[in-house]
Order: structure tokens, then C-alpha cells, then sequence
């Protein structure tokens, strides 16, 4: 059966057009206009993703991905009207898998959708062996290995390669990089991070100046390329 996708925006004509490129495409599709409308129809209708602007009236954009992230690990998608850093990183740490600004080209949303589904579609439980590119994360023994041979690495850095290596492509900001690694508790800087991932990187890489694996997404925070 096709996919589900919910488009909630204040604005009809930007829902009507999503709507004609997603059913193209083969998705069936359902829209909401404000807040109270996104969730009445999340709930409802339990789409497979959810694309989610941010300014709506009656709740906001980052209220409705909050409230679908206490009952759910549904896939959303925000949508921004500025490029806004702060929004974006706003959207990111309350769990939005993705984001998109306004203008956009529909084409483009279909397959940021396309890309997220396939991302969750793939999702699995943690493993203890995790591989990426010609890297080995045993993660319960705690090894590192590349090209075979051990890499040594601290325990943070650790943490920091199992985090990215277990969701590639997904973007992570400094903030949730340290409640993944430390928990909510910890009182670190987000730019302890930074330095974590030069380190790393010096380990990892086979050129640190041209990183292959953990990717800097500007203004945002990182990712694990999908090598």
C-alpha cells in the first residue's frame, strides 16, 4: 500500500501543489492548516511522515512536533519561511528528521520525503556491529576498527562515532551529539564537541582536511556521510 504523508501549512495554495507532486508520485496524501488540525489528523489518520511548517496558527509548528514526538517516532519534515540557523536547529533538537525553506522547489520536498522514509524504512534496532565504509564499531566490546586494524579512540570519541555510524546521513546539532553521548545531565559546552570531531576525524580519515566520513553541516552541527 502507498504511503501516507500529512502536508500541514497555513497555506492552501503551498498544501494544494505538495499534494499534486506527492500523489504523482503515488502517495496518498491528507492536509491540515493549523495546529490543532495537525494533530487532530496525526492521530487519525497515522501518516507515514508528516511535512510540517513551522508558523501555524493555533499551535505552532514546534509544539505540533513536540506532541507527536511523545507518542510516536513518526518522520517530519519542517518547513521554515526564513533560513534561520537558530530555527533550524530549533526544529532538529525536538526531533524533526529534516528541514526545508521556503521558497522551495517541490521537486526537491518529494525527495527530501523520499530520502527520509527510506531512512526510517531502514531503521533497525541497535546492532552490535555496526559498519560503516571500511570502518567496524563492535559496540559492545567497545572496538574500533579500520581497514582491520585497531584503532584507538576515548571514550567520548567513542560515543560520538557509534551515535553518527548508527543513523548515516542524518544530521545531528552539537547539543543532541552531547545528550546522546552524556545525557541531559551534562553540563559540557556544545563546542566540546567540535574538538571531539577534529580528534576523531585524525584517527578516522584517511585525510582530516578532506573528511569522508563525519561530514560538517553548516551552521546546523554533523553528520555521518553515507560512504
Amino acid at each position: 500500500m502507498s504511503k501516507k504523508i500529512l502536508v500541514v501549512d497555513d497555506e492552501k495554495k503551498i498544501t494544494d501543489i505538495l499534494r499534486a507532486y506527492l500523489e504523482r508520485e503515488g502517495y496518498r496524501v491528507t492536509a491540515a492548516y493549523d495546529g490543532p488540525g495537525a494533530l487532530e489528523s496525526a492521530r487519525k489518520d497515522s501518516p507515514d511522515l508528516v511535512v510540517l511548517d513551522l508558523m501555524l496558527p493555533g499551535v505552532s509548528g514546534w509544539d505540533v512536533c513536540k506532541e507527536l514526538r511523545r507518542d510516536s517516532n513518526i518522520p517530519v519534515i519542517m518547513l521554515t519561511a526564513r533560513d534561520e540557523t537558530a530555527e533550524k536547529i530549533i526544529g532538529l533538537e525536538l526531533g524533526a528528521d529534516d528541514y526545508i525553506t521556503k521558497p522551495f522547489d517541490p521537486k526537491e520536498v518529494v525527495s527530501r520525503i523520499k530520502a527520509v522514509l527510506r531512512r526510517s524504512e531502514c531503521a533497525q534496532p541497535p546492532k552490535s556491529i555496526i559498519n560503516v565504509g571500511d570502518i567496524s564499531i563492535d559496540t559492545q566490546k567497545r572496538l574500533v576498527k579500520r581497514q582491520g586494524a585497531p584503532v584507538e579512540l576515548t571514550p567520548n570519541e567513542f560515543e560520538l562515532l557509534r551515535v553518527l555510524a548508527e543513523s548515516p546521513g542524518r544530521v545531528y546539532t552539537r547539543m543532541q551529539l552531547l545528550d546522546e553521548m552524556q545525557g541531559d545531565a551534562y553540563e559540557g559546552y556544545e563546542r566540546t564537541i567540535d574538538s571531539h570531531i577534529k580528534n576523531l576525524r585524525k584517527k578516522i580519515e584517511p585525510d582530516p582536511d578532506k573528511p569522508a566520513y563525519i561530514i560538517t553541516v553548516f551552521g546546523v552541527g554533523y553528520k555521518m556521510g553515507e560512504v
